[in-house]
């Protein structure tokens, strides 16, 4: 239709698509903003809020208990090791020397060495109970840093089952969040969609046409890029099913809009060719001639052939006679282009 209308004509339609493209923009920056807000409807959840807070401090106070036990139980096991060495360094050459004594006192068999024995027996038997006690603090040491350890792994092992199970809730809180928001957008989005829908219909050629346009493009990109990408999975199912709804829904509409071009193109054909030709706007005939068309079923006629002054598929005169001139022109021109003749004027004969 472009190449039918005047130069300026055609500017100002390229100015007003851009009008409508404008519009467009500033109206799908502002519904962005409000979509992406919408989240902000519902608070974030987390896996502390499906916890049991009291168990959980708890457990968590238990595994610091038991950590900073085992820590200290580690960091005196070294020196009650060291002590250990010690006692049995000295218990060892104790009982060597003690061995010596006596070796010699069986040698000799002197009676009056017999107190010294029963001193250096028990003294040997004093050092020896060091040793046990020496040893019995390392093994204290060990097994105060293994009941920690035991203590923290069953503290742990406990917070884990928990979080485990608030992780399950949290999932299912987040499928119902998810859900809900996305319930939010389609709200927004369907009315728009509905309204664009209505506009397309019964105003897109009238006199606010760009605002129009620019409300419809809005309209589709909040529903195929704000909405179509968050539709609920439930693997697949829902897209597929909405993506099928939609396709069918437009398929009909695409069905129907063709079935009613059809029948509208078999009424105008039979009616006959002055009716025809009042009916159809100068402009799209203008429109159709540029394309090589004919200007009333749309089909394709030689327009460049001399002999073709009737569409040969539905009878319309493409080409006549000038009244004053007698040139031949296009039936569908206002004026003669070789005399400027209006093509209603009377013959020379008439007048």
């Amino acid at each position: 239709m472009s190449k039918a209308l005047r130069l300026s004509e055609k500017w100002f339609h390229r100015g007003l698509w851009v009008v409508a493209l404008v519009f467009a923009g500033f109206l799908i920056g502002l519904g962005g903003t409000i979509v992406g807000d919408l989240p902000k409807v519902e608070q974030r959840a987390t896996v502390e809020d499906f916890m049991d807070r009291s168990a959980v401090a708890r457990a968590r106070q238990t595994v610091k208990d038991a950590t900073r036990a085992r820590l200290d139980a580690q960091q005196a096991l070294p020196q009650a090791q060291l002590k250990l060495k010690i006692a049995q360094a000295d218990s060892q050459s104790a009982r060597e020397t003690f061995n010596n004594w006596l070796a010699t006192r069986r040698a000799t068999e002197r009676p009056e060495q017999d107190a010294e024995l029963i001193e250096r027996t028990t003294r040997l038997d004093a050092l020896k109970a060091a040793e046990r006690t020496a040893l019995a603090a390392v093994e204290a040491q060990q097994q105060a840093a293994l009941d920690a350890s035991q203590t923290a792994s069953r503290a742990e092992s406990q917070l884990r089952d928990m979080e485990r199970d608030a992780q399950d809730a949290l999932h299912k809180a987040q499928r119902a969040q998810e859900l809900r928001v996305f319930l939010y957008r389609l709200a927004l989005t369907l009315p728009l969609l509905a309204a664009a829908g209505w506009l397309f219909a019964k105003k897109r050629k009238g006199t606010y046409w760009p605002f129009v346009w620019g409300f419809i493009f809005f309209a589709l990109f909040a529903f195929f890029v704000e909405l179509v990408p968050y539709l609920p999975s439930y693997g697949g199912y829902v897209r597929y099913i909405v993506g099928i709804a939609i396709t069918a829904l437009v398929g009909r509409y695409a069905i129907l809009a063709l079935n009613r071009y059809l029948e509208r193109q078999k009424l105008a054909e039979s009616l006959p060719d002055a009716q025809r030709r009042e009916e159809l706007s100068y402009d799209v005939a203008l429109a159709r001639l540029a394309k090589g068309v004919c200007p009333g079923c749309e089909r394709p006629v030689d327009l460049k052939d001399v002999k073709n002054d009737f569409c040969p598929h539905c009878g319309i005169g493409l080409h006549d006679h000038c009244g004053h001139c007698q040139a031949r022109k296009s039936a569908f021109s206002r004026f003669c282009h070789a005399c400027g003749t209006a093509a209603n004027a009377a013959t020379p004969a008439d007048a």
